[in-house]
């Protein structure tokens, strides 16, 4: 669930292959800038198992154990790294949030080229991760890219966002993509939440801040710099177009809808997810 591409970064850029200073802005509040860079937050985190590198990146409001159901047997055969985003879980707050800044938070942690996995917001994070840093491939979990009809969502509902009814709303979201979720997964995700009304205010700025335009600007610059393979894997169906639309963008993309799951179909359908992160994995080049 994002609305969220950037905030502007502040400090130098993060060196790293395929690095680059292009900028891509949404008017005066909100830019992504390609490098990957920005003031660097220590991220709370762990590593399990051993093989080939992957980053597992949860949602807004979440933190890294939402992975917990899957991570013993995604470390049979990786080295897992797991991160709470800035502004989540154990890690520290920022002073801006955009995705250039926490994708550079992860690359700080990592020495060699991952495949990344984010779910809902961390699927944007990854994006970010593969547009600026060498990668090996990416997996988005249920994070559309076309954010017109989030941004115009949240524009109508940015002053009770900005107010006293921010937890009511937030829970309100949450609730409506829910999906098939059962209901001992859905306490424990439930427990795992900390609505933190500046850090998802700070995340979101760039659709409250910007025009359809400048958004719009802000994601095709973002998308047609990632080169590394990509699947598109979506448990509410993103909506009729979305594949070609996404596809203009970034050629190499995979997109797959298994729809009627909701916003979290990695953990409604573990094992099949399991399989399809091993065989996207085993399609990777060399």
């Amino acid at each position: 669930m994002l609305a969220h591409l950037s905030l502007p970064t502040r400090h130098g850029d993060l060196p790293g292959p395929r690095a680059s200073r292009e900028r891509h802005c949404a008017g005066r509040n909100a830019c992504w800038i390609s490098s990957v860079g920005g003031m660097r937050v220590n991220l709370a985190h762990d590593v399990q198992g051993d093989g080939p590198l992957l980053v597992l990146v949860h949602g807004i409001t979440e933190n890294r154990h939402v992975w917990d159901p899957l991570v013993d047997d995604l470390a049979r055969d990786h080295r897992v790294l797991r991160v709470d985003l800035r502004g989540h879980g154990e890690s520290p707050a920022a002073e801006s949030y955009g995705m250039d800044e926490m994708a550079g938070d992860i690359a700080a942690l990592v020495d060699e080229a991952p495949l990344v996995v984010g779910h809902s917001l961390g699927g944007a994070v990854a994006t970010a991760y593969a547009a600026g840093l060498e990668t090996r491939g990416v997996i988005n979990v249920d994070q559309g890219l076309d954010l017109a009809q989030m941004q115009a969502g949240l524009l109508a509902q940015a002053d009770l966002l900005r107010g006293e009814a921010f937890p009511l709303l937030m829970n309100g979201l949450f609730d409506s993509l829910r999906g098939a979720v059962d209901d001992d997964e859905w306490a424990r995700l439930t427990s795992l939440r900390r609505l933190d009304q500046p850090v998802v205010l700070g995340i979101w700025g760039v659709m409250l801040d910007s025009t359809p335009e400048q958004l719009d600007a802000v994601v095709t610059g973002m998308s047609q710099a990632v080169r590394a393979p990509y699947l598109a894997l979506h448990g509410i169906d993103p909506g009729p177009g979305y594949a070609e639309w996404l596809t203009e963008r970034m050629s190499q993309v995979e997109v797959e809808v298994w729809d009627g799951l909701g916003h979290y179909p990695h953990l409604v359908k573990p094992q099949e997810f399991l399989a399809r992160v091993r065989a996207f994995e085993a399609a990777l080049p060399d």
